[in-house]
């Protein structure tokens, strides 16, 4: 495309932004004046509101119209309400006031009303809503509730709004008792189990014993041991005892292997059936490494290999040392993966095939990943960045810059307003073309919005951008925290990206918090005494803490980077409990962790903090130092 060839963003351009960048002074009169707009909004005095929405000029006085319209949608606001769902049609700024829109039609029973401003949304409340008031106002039956099947086909309990619709829908015949079992598998299986009893009385009564027999399995999967259990051997019971061994195996899998010897012979279970048992038992036995780990994984069709078992495969016969086994298995597959090539070459040179193996690692490492690099430190080759130089036409840059989405995403990022301004942005990158987004990015770049212009690049597949992809975020703190721990900068950095992408309010299921991810525990350990979620939010608090942490944990593994940043993940106790009595060569041991995520994040950070490394000025690879190192208790 032309728009790459132009010129790097000039100094010019950038005194363009500035006209953008407002200075601090002005940022902070500017805001306030939003501030007090959108108190106003919400104050319930009209006047008032009015009158400080005409004196105000900034970016982010749709949010204002929001406010207000969001608190109080009433009918003698419906011409303002219709008017702002036009012009911020599929914006942020449109499902807030739509949903106080349709709630408040709903509460005064306007139901052409909540017909005309329905639109589709996951919301299953006002769906069931909007669909009654269909049904109420004379729409087909039968296309109406034909939609309804969809809504009580789930997993869990569907809001009380949808009650009537289902007493509908149920006099009208569509509750089959094939659609009864297939939401009991599905709430057994997956969804809420306290649903079970109520899906029991739904079934005739010489069935609602598999429910009881479901909700057994889904409390105790050892149950599907006990074969006096499965009265009738029948179709529905096999795939009760299916669901049962499958979760049994990962508990206790000596049990579920003798259990399903006998299950085998009581039911006359489906060649898909028995592939799916094989296909759960190879990922357990193998993931921890049990001795029949090797005969259930040649028992899974090779039609059925995929990534995941393909994995487990390789990691059994290289715990082995299979070498023939690895090559026999990956000789003729296409598009193997860059591991798989990997330790493809790797069994080449252990059966003394030298020249076969160079020839692949060579390829391998033209890549930037971890398998690139370690190929190149194979070869005594320096690691390889790809790097592309960001190249943007001021034009566009400017463009974009002064587009209502952007103006109002920065804005919200400074008023720390952050799942807002996400939203913001992602609405702009969503309905902006391939050039735009770059030069979103760069934009984002400027003004340290890490996180999103890390998530844009990967979206547009631009892995070679590496000043935006891998950036020098907060660069002050740390340094002065790396130096403080006496650790090396370009791990930190590795760390940091791979947590949280440099998003300082990141947050994770487990309760990790900040830009290093950590947990409040670990702080409280690390600090001797109480942090708060505030406080680990802060990017000086979590650097330090998370680099102190990392020096603690490199002490405890007596120096070592990859068990230190493995023990990041999982735990140290847990690392621990995977060393070998022998030594074993790392790349070895780090292909055989057990945990999937562990496995992945210690080969994205060192092959990040190879990135980094080399981004700082520095020539070496790393990964020269890891050939000659061997992982032992």
């Amino acid at each position: 495309m032309k728009i790459f060839k132009k010129l790097f963003i000039s100094a010019a351009l950038f005194s363009r932004i500035s006209l953008v960048s407002l200075s601090v002074d002005a940022i902070s009169v500017e805001h306030k004046a939003f501030i007090s707009a959108e108190k106003a909004a919400l104050s319930g005095n009209k006047k008032r509101y009015q009158k400080a929405l005409a004196n105000l000029d900034h970016p982010l006085k749709p949010y204002v119209k929001m406010a207000y319209l969001k608190k109080y949608p009433y009918l003698s606001n419906e011409a303002d309400i219709e008017s702002f769902l036009k012009i911020y049609q599929g914006s942020p700024l449109e499902w807030p006031v739509r949903k106080a829109w349709l709630k408040y039609l709903k509460k005064r029973n306007k139901k052409a009303l909540f017909i005309k401003y329905f639109k589709p949304t996951k919301n299953a409340a006002l769906t069931c809503i909007n669909l009654n008031y269909q049904l109420q106002l004379g729409a087909p039956k039968r296309a109406i509730l034909q939609q309804v099947t969809d809504l009580w086909l789930v997993g869990k309990s569907q809001s009380k709004e949808c009650d009537v619709l289902f007493r509908k829908w149920r006099k009208q015949g569509y509750m089959t008792q094939a659609r009864i079992w297939q939401r009991l598998t599905l709430v057994a299986q997956k969804g809420k189990h306290s649903l079970i009893p109520y899906l029991k009385m739904q079934l005739p009564k010489k069935e609602q014993y598999l429910a009881d027999l479901y909700y057994k399995m889904r409390r105790d999967p050892s149950a599907s041991a006990g074969l006096y259990r499965f009265k009738n051997a029948n179709l529905k019971e096999s795939e009760i005892a299916i669901y049962g061994i499958k979760r049994l195996i990962w508990r206790d899998d000596d049990l579920a292997l003798r259990a399903w010897r006998k299950l085998d012979v009581k039911f006359k279970f489906t060649e898909k059936q028995k592939q799916g048992v094989y296909y759960t038992f190879a990922l357990a036995l193998a993931s921890s490494k049990h001795k029949e780990a090797k005969f259930w994984l040649n028992k899974v069709a090779i039609e059925n290999h995929d990534k995941k078992l393909m994995q487990w495969q390789l990691t059994n016969m290289l715990q082995s040392n299979d070498w023939p086994g690895i090559i026999a298995y990956f000789t003729g597959k296409g598009n193997l993966s860059n591991g798989q090539n990997y330790w493809l070459a790797y069994s080449y040179q252990q059966q003394g095939k030298k020249q076969k193996a160079d020839k692949i690692w060579s390829g391998i490492a033209q890549k930037r990943n971890y398998y690139g690099f370690m190929s190149a430190a194979r070869l005594n080759l320096p690691a390889q960045m790809q790097y592309q130089q960001t190249v943007i036409a001021p034009l566009l840059i400017e463009k974009v810059s002064q587009a209502p989405g952007f103006i109002r995403a920065k804005a919200l990022f400074e008023l720390k307003r952050t799942t807002l301004s996400r939203r913001e942005w992602n609405y702009l990158i969503n309905t902006s073309s391939k050039e735009e987004k770059l030069a979103a990015a760069q934009l984002g770049s400027q003004l340290d919005w890490h996180d999103r212009v890390i998530i844009t690049m990967a979206q547009l597949k631009l892995y070679h951008h590496l000043d935006l992809r891998f950036p020098e975020a907060f660069v002050g703190l740390y340094k002065k925290y790396s130096h403080k721990s006496k650790i090396d900068i370009a791990w930190i950095y590795a760390i940091s990206r791979r947590e949280s992408s440099f998003a300082s309010d990141a947050n994770s299921d487990a309760g990790a918090l900040g830009l290093m991810q950590i947990l409040p525990s670990t702080a409280k350990y690390i600090s001797k005494s109480s942090i708060s979620r505030r406080k680990l939010f802060d990017p000086k608090t979590n650097i330090k803490l998370g680099s102190q942490y990392l020096s603690y944990l490199k002490r405890k593994n007596n120096g070592n980077e990859i068990l230190a940043t493995a023990s990041y993940n999982a735990g140290y106790h847990r690392v621990k409990k995977w060393l070998p009595k022998n030594p074993v060569a790392v790349d070895l041991w780090i292909e055989s962790i057990p945990y999937r995520e562990t496995r992945d994040y210690v080969k994205n950070v060192f092959a990040y903090k190879q990135v980094y490394h080399t981004r700082m000025g520095e020539t070496d690879n790393l990964f020269d130092d890891l050939l000659t190192m061997k992982i032992q208790k």
